[in-house]
């Protein structure tokens, strides 16, 4: 398995940008598939973004394509999220996680279908 530590974090303005990354470490991270989830108080985690093992397959949820890009650096064992045109609603905690599996079938799986998490990141976006 990797462990996961996520950075990058903080207050922001709607209308602003973040990039969140997430270092990893362990063994073969290049064959892990990515995600980054978030939840927000009183609601449950839901899936972002995903990136395939060499980056070059993503998926997002609707609400945030077009606004976040997710990508990855096998060699520094880093991914990230960069988040632009932030909403009120963006605000949660952002989760990073791995998995074991294909991205495809990883990310329609949600939150099991990866199998280590990293402890979160706190983004919180004002109006």
């Amino acid at each position: 398995q990797v462990q996961l530590v996520e950075s990058g974090g903080g207050l922001v303005q709607a209308g602003g940008s973040l990039r969140l990354s997430c270092a990893a470490s362990g063994r073969d991270f290049s064959t892990y598939a990515m995600g980054w989830f978030r939840q927000a108080p009183g609601k449950e985690r839901e899936f972002v973004a995903a990136v395939s093992w060499g980056g070059g397959t993503t998926y997002y949820a609707d609400s945030v394509q077009g606004r976040f890009t997710i990508s990855r650096d096998n060699a520094k064992s880093t991914v990230y999220l960069q988040m632009n045109s932030l909403r009120p609603g963006d605000t949660a905690v952002y989760y990073c996680a791995a998995a074991r599996r294909s991205t495809q079938t990883a990310q329609s799986m949600g939150v099991r279908g990866f199998d280590s998490w990293g402890q979160g990141t706190q983004v919180t976006v004002s109006s």
